[in-house]
């Protein structure tokens, strides 16, 4: 019979650590649904970040050609050598996967890949950011993140929840939920639900753009939600309001819209004719 999470938790003497976010996810069936949803298939290379104590670890690996997982937590060895004993296409890195050079971290991986990670709120960001800005042969990322979070990564231009975030994926990809999970499935049990996001990247999604430039553009446009796009402008930039005007008008963009009402396709636009 196999060992329960309790069980193997108490063998070893670990603690949860509140400085990492820690909550587990046993559940068999849902991380089943949820690498179901995320489309790993035995021909898939995945990285798991942050494996906690294996219990996802170990289904990816029933549904993948290899899996390496990155976990920060050293007092989590003993417990995932024991959980994933009988795992032999899983090899895991006892690291902060932050702080890995993307050229070492791909080339553990040797191949094209799949990023499943349980992360918490505090790393949710640099983390999609670095895949997407960085990760040459990543396909696909499915985040588990809390709920509120997850509604701010696949939310629509003129959303409430639409942020610079949102925009940074949509110039490279796509979002969607593809599971939502109550707070009840985790161990210890957190205070919010939370919901797993899968990114599909495209690589080429726009052509001929100058990256740096956009997320300065969008960084400028959400400096300040509540005024309107061109003021924002006026500030980011120090420009006279007649041209701040000049430049929205050059990109097809209204004078009264708001940060949060412009689409991945809008910012390409308005960084191409911005020479300031």
């Amino acid at each position: 019979m196999e060992k329960s999470l309790k069980t193997i938790l108490q063998t070893y003497g670990f603690n949860f650590k509140k400085a990492y976010g820690q909550n587990f996810l046993t559940d068999t069936t849902l991380l089943s649904e949820i690498v179901k949803n995320a489309g790993v298939t035995k021909d898939d290379v995945v990285l798991e970040i942050g494996c906690g104590a294996g219990a996802l670890t170990k289904v990816l690996s029933k549904n993948a050609k290899k899996v390496v997982g990155y976990e920060i937590d050293q007092k989590l060895k003993p417990v995932l050598r024991d959980v994933l004993s009988d795992c032999d296409n899983v090899e895991i890195v006892f690291n902060d996967v932050l702080k890995e050079k993307m050229s070492e971290l791909e080339s553990k991986l040797n191949d094209d890949y799949m990023v499943v990670a349980n992360l918490p709120y505090y790393i949710t960001t640099p983390i999609i950011m670095n895949f997407l800005e960085k990760g040459s042969r990543v396909k696909s990322m499915s985040i588990m993140v809390q709920k509120e979070v997850a509604e701010r990564l696949t939310a629509k231009a003129g959303d409430s929840e639409y942020g610079a975030i949102t925009v940074g994926i949509n110039l490279r990809g796509s979002a969607k939920i593809i599971a939502d999970v109550p707070r009840e499935m985790f161990t210890p049990m957190p205070n919010v639900d939370s919901a797993v996001v899968k990114i599909d990247i495209e690589k080429n999604k726009f052509s001929d753009v100058d990256f740096k430039k956009v997320r300065d553009v969008v960084r400028i446009a959400f400096s300040s939600r509540r005024k309107m796009l061109v003021n924002n402008l006026m500030n980011g930039y120090k420009l006279p309001r007649a041209k701040a005007e000049e430049i929205l008008n050059m990109a097809n963009v209204s004078l009264t819209v708001r940060g949060e009402d412009l689409t991945a396709s809008d910012y390409v636009r308005l960084s191409k004719v911005i020479n300031v």
